[in-house]
């Protein structure tokens, strides 16, 4: 078989895989809701490419990689989901880094973020105001949640749960 055709039936039998995989595992596979599941979406990209582009290496091996990476994706899933402990061992706790229209600075120092991450953070957020912004945070995913809202609208407190205000 030349390389090309084989290189491209080795692509279509992995994202084959992949989707069967996937679908036992269910939506979280490809998610970011924590720290864990980008790992495991980089590291299946990543064993991905080296599947199908080491013709010299085994199918089979590359297969068995994938299925563990999505194994163990589950396993912690479900130990995060089952324990608190594991949850706080697992998981960043999301960081409050902005306050009723103020920068918590020692919050922002800790994040390891400057005063212009989080602007163009407000600005990819539409943010007009900082009178208007209630709160911003820096989640567990490394994302940022920014919340808007009015001087008389509150958040309510599960909105905020599990979020630290202080370093």
């Amino acid at each position: 078989m030349s390389d090309p055709v084989e290189t491209f039936l080795r692509v279509a039998a992995t994202v084959v895989v992949i989707i069967l995989l996937t679908r036992l595992n269910g939506l979280r596979s490809f998610s970011k809701m924590s720290g864990f599941d980008f790992v495991i979406t980089v590291a299946t990209g990543s064993v991905l490419a080296s599947t199908v582009m080491s013709p010299s290496k085994d199918y089979l091996i590359g297969v068995a990689a994938l299925a563990g990476l999505f194994v163990v994706q589950h396993v912690i899933a479900r130990a995060r989901e089952r324990s608190k402990r594991m949850q706080k061992v697992i998981d960043n706790e999301p960081l409050l880094v902005m306050e009723d229209g103020r920068i918590l600075e020692v919050n922002l120092r800790s994040a390891r973020m400057t005063p212009d991450d989080l602007y163009a953070k407000l600005r990819e957020a539409n943010a007009f105001d900082l009178s208007r912004i209630k709160a911003v945070i820096l989640e567990s995913t490394g994302d940022i949640s920014v919340l808007h809202g009015g001087a008389d609208e509150a958040i309510s407190d599960p909105v905020m749960h599990g979020v630290r205000r202080a370093v």
